[in-house]
Order: C-alpha cells, then sequence, then structure tokens
C-alpha cells in the first residue's frame, strides 16, 4: 500500500508507539509540522507535541500539505466526537460517511477551482475490515457536524444540528476538505466521548471528556499498529 499517515487529537497523545517512534519535522508553504515516524507510518498529533494547540488554533493546511510532500497517498484520522443522538452512547466508534462544515479552509485561495467533497470509500473498507478483525463495535455510518471551537456549543446551538448530524466535533471536516483538494485519500473514526451540550440532563465538563478519550487510547493504539500491515 502507498504512503499512511494517522492524525489524531487526545486520543493519540501518549501513545506508547509513540515513545518508539522518531520525532522529525518538516517546513511547507503554511508553517513547519512536526511529526513522528513510526516505522512506515507517518503519525500527526493535530494539538502538537506539547498539547497546547486549541481546535481552533489547527494550522490544518500545514498538516495536510506536509502529508502530500512527505508522500502520503492515504490519511486515517482519530477524532473525538460528541453524540447528537441520545442512542449513540459514549463509548461508541463511529466511520462517519459524511460532514457538514460551512466554513472550511482551503487551498485554493488564489484560482477558481473546485471539488466535491467526499469520504474516501477504499479506505472506509480497509477501516471496517480491521474493526471487525480486533472485534471492535462501531456503526458505519453518520453526518459530522464542524464547529469552530475552543469553546463547546450551546444548548441552542445542539438543537439545532442534532436534526441533521450525529455527532458534532471540531477538527475532521476541515482535514477531509483539505486532503481531498490535494487528492489524498481520508478517513476518520470518531471516538464519541461524551453527549453533546443539553442532550441528556447531565453537565459537560472537559474533565469527562478527557476521561473517557484515555479510556479508548489502548484500542486505538491496536488499530493504528494494524495499518502497519496494509
Amino acid at each position: 500500500m502507498k504512503k499512511t499517515a494517522v492524525i489524531g487529537g487526545g486520543n493519540i497523545s501518549n501513545l506508547g508507539l509513540l515513545k518508539e517512534a522518531k520525532l522529525k519535522s518538516i517546513s511547507t508553504l503554511y508553517g513547519k509540522v512536526d511529526y513522528y515516524l513510526f516505522k512506515n507510518l507517518f503519525i500527526i498529533c493535530r494539538h502538537g507535541i506539547k498539547k497546547d494547540i486549541p481546535p481552533h488554533g489547527i494550522n490544518h493546511q500545514a498538516n495536510i500539505f506536509a502529508l502530500k510532500k512527505l508522500g502520503v497517498k492515504y490519511i486515517f484520522s482519530f477524532n473525538s466526537v460528541g453524540s447528537l443522538k441520545k442512542n449513540i452512547k459514549p463509548g461508541t466508534f463511529l466511520i462517519p460517511n459524511d460532514f457538514i462544515d460551512f466554513f472550511p479552509p482551503t487551498f485554493f485561495d488564489k484560482e477558481l477551482k473546485f471539488i466535491t467533497p467526499e469520504i474516501s470509500e477504499k479506505l472506509k473498507n480497509i477501516l471496517i475490515k480491521i474493526l471487525k478483525k480486533l472485534k471492535i463495535k462501531f456503526l458505519k455510518k453518520g453526518i459530522y457536524f464542524n464547529t469552530r471551537g475552543p469553546r463547546l456549543e450551546t444548548k441552542a446551538e445542539i438543537n439545532l444540528i442534532k436534526k441533521f448530524a450525529d455527532v458534532v466535533g471540531m477538527t475532521m471536516a476541515k482535514e477531509a476538505t483539505l486532503s481531498q483538494e490535494l487528492n489524498l485519500e481520508y478517513v476518520s473514526l470518531c471516538s464519541i466521548d461524551n453527549y453533546a451540550h443539553g442532550i441528556t440532563k447531565k453537565s459537560l465538563t472537559q474533565k469527562d471528556i478527557e476521561k473517557n478519550q484515555q479510556k479508548n487510547k489502548k484500542i486505538v493504539e491496536k488499530i493504528i499498529k494494524e495499518f502497519l500491515n496494509l
């Protein structure tokens, strides 16, 4: 298989395999990008190696352009999301088949060029095969709604977007759009780490979200190691 990359947030920070990886950096037209090289796999921590980059401050253009420059063709992304439906419970994994993002970043600021956004069916099928092999429960489809962040959404906002989407997050759709603009295939595995604000009566806190992210860390590491065999 062609060169493969992984992009993740809190769900890949401090993974054991990163201790075995080489930390490198590459310069791009959009800025410098730090990445890990684990055997034949490129890994980018979207919140930075120091985990100090908030969602709205992520340089998505630099990250995706760097992978293109490194010769990557396939991108598997891990995204932490909130559930917009009571029947999609925290602890579940979901592979989005579509997304909503009304203000996506672009590489086409100075040229008249359009793309039709989509998730890679090829990578989706590979991911499904891996999840079944590892006996991980997941949902095969769902709509991802991308917000800007860094704040969580208001109850009124959630009440609106839950009519059109299944999960909400701050990163995935932006990466998917930019990847396709550079002809890179992209798929995401979303870990549902909480119910969105107002879906249940329980109050939503950052601490609870981070706690649930850590619960899935071992599962995510097993999945990433499967990418080495592609």
